[in-house]
């Protein structure tokens, strides 16, 4: 099913998950924000900073991860372009699937709506299986319903079979 929306008649309120394992982690989170809000749209909530232990690739060190709430005009491949250029920016290198990075970010929704391309699936595909990405959202976006799933966020977090620790972070060591 491919679903690609026109340009949106209001903001779409897109829900993006920021994460780090490299460098200053909280500084190149915050550069992203920066980077995104000049770029993606207004930043309208935001989770606190959650450290998480690595998913996929478990022997590398702990992330830090955010949701982000961004009201954008772009069309979905646009915010992709958007995110990939803030992940640029913070000199991602892609070297390794599910490796370490200075940052990432990842579309999880885009409005309510469905979006299968060559680049891009939303919702996010694997978003009920990722505890680091479902505990921050759920601080910024508890009743939002995944729109394949029906399933509000905090039931996709209850739900969640990924035993992996995600904490608050409390700042440097």
């Amino acid at each position: 099913m491919s679903m690609s929306p026109s340009l949106p008649t209001v903001p779409i309120l897109a829900r993006l998950l920021l994460g780090s394992n490299l460098g200053d982690r909280a500084g190149l989170l915050a550069a992203a924000r920066q980077v995104l809000a000049a770029t993606a749209g207004d930043i309208v909530a935001q989770s606190g900073l959650y450290e998480t232990a690595a998913w996929g690739l478990e022997s590398q060190p702990a992330f830090l991860n955010q949701a982000l709430t961004v009201s954008t005009w772009l069309r979905p491949e646009a915010l992709l372009d958007a995110c990939q250029a803030a992940e640029q920016h913070a000199g991602r290198q892609r070297l390794e699937h599910w490796g370490q990075r200075t940052l990432d970010v990842d579309i999880l929704f885009y409005g309510s709506h469905v979006i299968q391309s060559p680049r891009l699936t939303v919702p996010h595909p694997r978003l009920p299986e990722r505890r680091f990405a479902l505990v921050p959202l759920a601080e910024i976006a508890r009743a939002v319903r995944h729109p394949q799933l029906g399933l509000r966020v905090r039931d996709l977090l209850l739900h969640c079979p990924d035993p992996l620790a995600v904490e608050p972070w409390k700042g440097p060591a």
